[in-house]
């Protein structure tokens, strides 16, 4: 590419595969800022039915996303793409129109067809020279997209009087013609040049044999990484999908804002510093620069906690703080960590089987978690609770990155190691 053209590729590829995430967080996210006040069946808090509706259709979404992600043609991605939303947004009419609680069966079907989405925006940017760079643009979506919906939701609520019903459907309209722009914009992106394949490999679909081989030729660390993604996969979710909840508990109950300024930070800085080694050329450095942040981040979700308890810090500094910390660990494990693991090793496949049998475990345990809230810790708040999965979150993050590395430089010291003797040998 002409640099002309390549700037031209980058900022189209930024705005399509950030708008297009944005928008499906619109469909996703804004029911969580209503309160659902009192509500309560068969012996669980109703919000806790509909979030585990929701995360139940998301969840089933990434173990069916391993297959159809992993072969999905080029050809089809746009059709999945608008016609997974529209679905989604039938499912939020449903939710309105359907008397509680049997609209609870609405938020799985919303979330059925969402989990989808992340790896079909993802595919039109892997295997690409700038791949890290826009996957930091696309992965600060949904860290900003939250907050920013969340706000758009309660605003409905606040001013316009919409029914905390209603809300989530009125929220997902807004954003309809725009998702179908950003789609357009995607599918306009060109395939990976040769330049691409050769510096990022190429990517390539996988059938269910070349799916198990590839798991198990890494068996150990990505079992270890799938562990530490489960959990901050739930801690992540309780946090985002609770955010309400956390922010009256410390002091913020009429803050509309709140949702939105919180994050912001969060996303310039991560987005500088997985900008920053999204620039490096060298495959291996960068992935082990990911395994750095990995051990920094769980350090300082630990630390910040511990500030926070003992009145050090502020709720709103350690709101940031942690939230900070969750998402550079958890942006990685969206694409970005995978891609440059391929790259590394040569690993014939695709990004997307990797994510999908991640963030399917993911959702799992952010399941998990949601019942042993309900029925293992009901007497505990909304923060106790919070406070204590991340310093569980922080313990286990810093263990199996630790482990990780360690597994990661060695695989790459035998790969130099027979590179090495296969060049004796031929000069011999």
């Amino acid at each position: 590419m002409f640099k002309q053209e390549k700037i031209s590729f980058i900022l189209t590829a930024a705005l399509g595969a950030f708008g297009a995430y944005f928008c499906m967080y619109a469909y996703r996210k804004p029911f969580t800022v209503a309160t659902f006040d009192e509500l309560s069946y068969f012996g669980v808090d109703y919000k806790i039915l509909l979030i585990i509706a929701q995360i139940l259709g998301y969840t089933l979404s990434k173990f069916l996303g391993i297959k159809i992600i992993s072969e999905m043609k080029a050809s089809k991605r746009i059709k999945y793409l608008i016609g997974f939303v529209l679905f989604a947004e039938v499912a939020l009419l449903g939710f309105a129109l359907i008397p509680k609680p049997y609209n609870i069966l609405c938020l799985f079907l919303n979330g059925l067809p969402l989990g989808m989405i992340w790896g079909i925006v993802f595919s039109y940017i892997e295997g690409r020279k700038v791949t890290e760079i826009l996957g930091v643009i696309l992965c600060s979506s949904f860290i900003v997209s939250s907050g920013v919906v969340k706000s758009i939701g309660k605003y409905l609520i606040d001013v316009f009087n919409v029914s905390e019903f209603w809300m989530p459907f009125a929220t997902g309209a807004i954003f309809l013609f725009p998702l179908v722009f950003f789609a357009f914009l995607l599918e306009k992106l060109p395939q990976p040049t040769d330049e691409d394949k050769l510096i990022k490999s190429i990517r390539e679909p996988l059938d269910r044999k070349a799916r198990i081989s590839l798991f198990k030729s890494m068996l150990m660390p990505l079992t270890l990484i799938i562990f530490f993604y489960m959990v901050l996969t739930a801690v992540r979710d309780f946090r985002d999908n609770f955010a309400r909840e956390l922010w009256d508990s410390l002091g913020f109950q009429d803050s509309i804002a709140i949702y939105s300024f919180s994050e912001l930070p969060i996303t310039i800085l991560v987005l500088i510093i997985l900008g920053i080694i999204g620039s490096i050329k060298r495959n291996y450095k960068a992935f082990i620069l990911y395994h750095l942040i990995l051990i920094i981040g769980s350090i300082s979700i630990f630390v910040a906690t511990s500030l926070f308890q003992y009145q050090l810090i502020g709720p709103v500094s350690w709101m940031i703080i942690t939230g900070f910390s969750l998402y550079i660990c958890y942006v990685p494990f969206n694409g970005l960590f995978f891609d440059r693991m391929i790259a590394t090793y040569k690993i014939k496949g695709n990004v997307g089987f990797l994510i999908y049998i991640a963030d399917a475990f993911g959702y799992l345990g952010s399941i998990l978690i949601l019942f042993y809230k309900n029925f293992g810790n009901a007497n505990l708040s909304w923060l106790e609770f919070y406070i204590y999965l991340i310093y569980l979150l922080a313990i286990i993050g810093f263990v199996v990155s630790i482990l990780s590395y360690g597994f990661f430089k060695k695989k790459k010291k035998k790969e130099l190691f027979h590179l090495s003797n296969s060049k004796q040998i031929i000069v011999n």
